[in-house]
C-alpha cells in the first residue's frame, strides 16, 4: 500500500488514548481521532468530559483534556500514534493521581514517565506533543514517491553504477545511461497505480549484461527498498536448415534459417582499470632498472679504458728497452757535465810519501762516473702506476 496511490490520505493517521488502572488490569480505550478530524469517545460518561484538540494533526498537540478529575480517573494513560500508511507507531505514558488537597497538586518525572497530581474536581491536562512532519504535514504522494533503476556493468562496484531511469508518482520520468541502452528500456506508465515497476529491455543484446537494481524511496515515510537482478545474455540457438529429401524434384525445400550474424549485437568492451598502488611500483621498477643499466655501462667503459692504457704502457717499456744505449738524452748529458765541472774546479795540492797513498787520494778526489737518469722514462713509470 505504501508504494501505490490508494487515495486515502486522511485516514492513514490516528491517535488514541488508553487507560490502565493497575499493573494487572486490562487497558481500555477512552478516545481516538483520525487525521480527518473525526473524534470518537467510547464511554458515555466521558462524552463531553474528555476532549482532544481538533487541530491536533496540524500543530502536533495530541494532549488529553479532562474537565473534572475523579478518583476513578487515576491510572496510567497512554498516548498512541499510528501511521497505517507508513507503518509507524509511537507511544507516550502519563500517570494521573487525584488528591483531596489542592496544595499537593504538582507534576514531576519518576524516571520513566511524567506523573501528574491534580485535586479532585479540578481540570487535568495530560501532555502528548509530537511535531514530526509525518504526524502533522499532509504531503501529497506525488512528491514523496520516487523509483529509479541503476545498472552496473560487469566488474563495476555498486557505488559506481549508472543511473538508467527516474520515475516519480506525479508522472515525471527521466532517462539516463548510454544511448544504445536508454532507448530500449521502459517501465509501464501505470507503475504507481499497480505497484509494478518492472524494467523491460526490448531487443536484448550481449552488451546489456550486468547487475540491475531497482530502488524505491518514500521520503514522506522515510522508507527505502531495493531489488537486485543479475542479467546474463547468451547467443540464441540457431537451428540448421533442413535439407530436402532426394526425389523427383517435387519436394519443397524448407525456408533458409536466419543469418547467425544478424543476431549479434553491438560489441562493447568494458575496460576496468584497477585502482591500486601497483602502477606506482611498476614505474619505480622501470626507473631503477634503467639507472642500474647505466651504472653497469659506465663501469664497463672505465674498466676497458684502464686495460687499454696498461697495455699501452707495457708496449712503451719494451720499445725503450730495445733502444737503450743508442739514444742520447740531453738531460743526462747536462747532469753529467754539471757533475764533472763541479769536481774539476777543486784543486788540492798534497804531498804523499808513496805512490799507494797518492793513488788512493786521487781516487777519492776523482769525479764519479756519470749516472744516466732518464727523466722521461721515470715520468712514464709513475704515470702508468
Amino acid at each position: 500500500m505504501v508504494w501505490i496511490q490508494d487515495r486515502l490520505h486522511d485516514r492513514q493517521r490516528v491517535v488514541h488514548w488508553d487507560l490502565s488502572s493497575g499493573p494487572e488490569s486490562q487497558g481500555r480505550r477512552l478516545v481516538d481521532m483520525y487525521s480527518a478530524g473525526e473524534q470518537r469517545v467510547y464511554e458515555p460518561r466521558d462524552d463531553g468530559r474528555l476532549l482532544l484538540s481538533p487541530s491536533a494533526f496540524h500543530d502536533g498537540n495530541f494532549s488529553l483534556f479532562i474537565r473534572a478529575a475523579e478518583e476513578s480517573d487515576e491510572g496510567v494513560y497512554t498516548c498512541n500514534l499510528h501511521h497505517h500508511y507508513c507503518h509507524l507507531y509511537e507511544s507516550l505514558a502519563v500517570r494521573l493521581q487525584v488528591t483531596d488537597d489542592p496544595a499537593a497538586a504538582r507534576a514531576y518525572w519518576d524516571g520513566e514517565k511524567e506523573v501528574l497530581v491534580v485535586a479532585r474536581g479540578a481540570p487535568a491536562l495530560l501532555t502528548c506533543v509530537n511535531r514530526a512532519h509525518v504526524w502533522t504535514d499532509r504531503y501529497l504522494e506525488e512528491a514523496q514517491q520516487v523509483v529509479h533503476w541503476d545498472r552496473q556493468p560487469p566488474g563495476v562496484p555498486h557505488d559506481r553504477a549508472d543511473r538508467l531511469l527516474d520515475l516519480y508518482a506525479s508522472g515525471e520520468r527521466r532517462a539516463y545511461g548510454p544511448p544504445f541502452l536508454r532507448d530500449r528500456v521502459t517501465v509501464d506508465a501505470d507503475a504507481f497505480a499497480r505497484g509494478d515497476f518492472s524494467l523491460r529491455i526490448d531487443a536484448l543484446e550481449p552488451s546489456d549484461e550486468g547487475t540491475y537494481s531497482c530502488h524505491l524511496h518514500h521520503h514522506y515515510c522515510g522508507l527505502h527498498e531495493r531489488r537486485v537482478f543479475h542479467l546474463r545474455v547468451t547467443e540464441p540457438v540457431v537451428e540448421p536448415p533442413v535439407r530436402s529429401s532426394p526425389g523427383n524434384g517435387s519436394g519443397h525445400s524448407s525456408a533458409p534459417g536466419p543469418d547467425p550474424t544478424l543476431a549479434r549485437g553491438r560489441s562493447v568492451i568494458n575496460v576496468i582499470v584497477p585502482e591500486s598502488h601497483a602502477h606506482f611500483f611498476q614505474q619505480l621498477g622501470y626507473v631503477l632498472a634503467t639507472l642500474l643499466l647505466f651504472i653497469l655501462l659506465l663501469i664497463t667503459v672505465i674498466l676497458a679504458t684502464r686495460h687499454r692504457h696498461r697495455d699501452g704502457c707495457k708496449s712503451s717499456n719494451k720499445k725503450e728497452g730495445k733502444s737503450k744505449g743508442k739514444d742520447v738524452n740531453m738531460v743526462e748529458f747536462a747532469v753529467a757535465a754539471g757533475d764533472q765541472a763541479l769536481f774539476r774546479t777543486e784543486d788540492i795540492q798534497l804531498d804523499y810519501k808513496n805512490n799507494i797513498l797518492k793513488e788512493r787520494a786521487e781516487l777519492a778526489h776523482s769525479p764519479l762516473p756519470a749516472k744516466n737518469v732518464d727523466l722521461d722514462k721515470e715520468f712514464r713509470k709513475e704515470y702508468c702506476k
